[in-house]
């Protein structure tokens, strides 16, 4: 009885845990050559929605957007996995279902999505279909400038389908401006053989169930824990990897609260 009392409250635990509102995390890179007359530019880095019940209905995804509304940022991207296919799904939702929220989605300059692995398992092309319907841009290896920026997606590595000479080469046709990279998996990083302002990326979850001591059991990354986590300096490379707003395979979260992270890029500042 003991027992059955202790795995019910662990599993109450880590529901509750995967079903709380984002925790807002900030950092600021500064760039070298920022251009002179551009001010910062504020990006917010979701990933991993993960549409699917009971977790993450469209309801509950329509809640969020509405809040991170409010944080005001220039430009937004998704590092993919918009949908589940969790072990215990009691939902799966249409493509179109699980779009629809993310129409509310406000930036000035715009919405930006690179695929995912559980996207590519799904429906993927009515989920670009549907995406580009509302408004928001998909990025397959290819590129695009906004503003001041030159934006790189990766498309997802986890299912085979990234090409990271094809996003440079695409980056390098558009012309000066200040390179950042978005990518469902940050396993893409080794394969950056340039310096560009950031990669931003998702798909570890930090690990989703992460137990003190022990640690997570996986971060779903062939680099073990190198890109597990938050803001991450791989040797001269700035990288930030986002624990999602969903989950994956089991809707439980322990110590890995869901996350966003709101991005400032602008000029390096002078020393005192």
């Amino acid at each position: 009885m003991l027992l059955a009392i202790v795995g019910a409250a662990f599993l109450a635990r880590g529901y509750w845990n995967a079903t709380r509102d984002p925790v807002i995390r900030t950092a600021t890179v500064a760039v070298a050559d920022w251009p002179a007359d551009q001010p910062p530019l504020r990006v917010l880095l979701l990933s991993d929605i993960h549409v699917a019940g009971p977790d993450m209905p469209p309801e509950r995804v329509e809640r969020i957007v509405g809040s991170l509304n409010r944080l005001k940022p220039d430009l937004m991207l998704i590092a993919g996995d918009l949908v589940s296919e969790k072990g215990v799904t009691t939902h799966i939702y249409k493509p179109a279902e699980v779009v629809a929220p993310l129409e509310g989605l406000r930036a000035p300059l715009g919405v930006v999505v690179a695929p995912g692995n559980h996207d590519h398992a799904f429906e993927p092309d009515a989920l670009r279909g549907e995406l580009e319907r509302r408004g928001l841009r998909v990025l397959q290896n290819e590129a695009v400038k906004l503003g001041p920026l030159v934006l790189g997606g990766v498309d997802d590595d986890h299912s085979g389908h990234a090409d990271v000479p094809a996003t440079l080469a695409a980056m390098d046709r558009l012309g000066p401006g200040v390179p950042l990279i978005l990518a469902h998996s940050p396993d893409i990083v080794p394969a950056v053989t340039r310096r560009v302002a950031a990669i931003l990326a998702g798909h570890t979850h930090c690990g989703q169930i992460r137990f003190p001591i022990v640690g997570a059991l996986t971060y779903a990354s062939r680099y073990g824990d190198r890109f597990a986590c938050g803001d991450i300096r791989d040797g001269g490379q700035r990288v930030f990897v986002g624990a999602g707003l969903g989950t994956s395979l089991l809707p439980l979260r322990f110590n890995t609260p869901p996350d966003v992270w709101l991005i400032t890029f602008g000029p390096e500042t002078a020393s005192p």
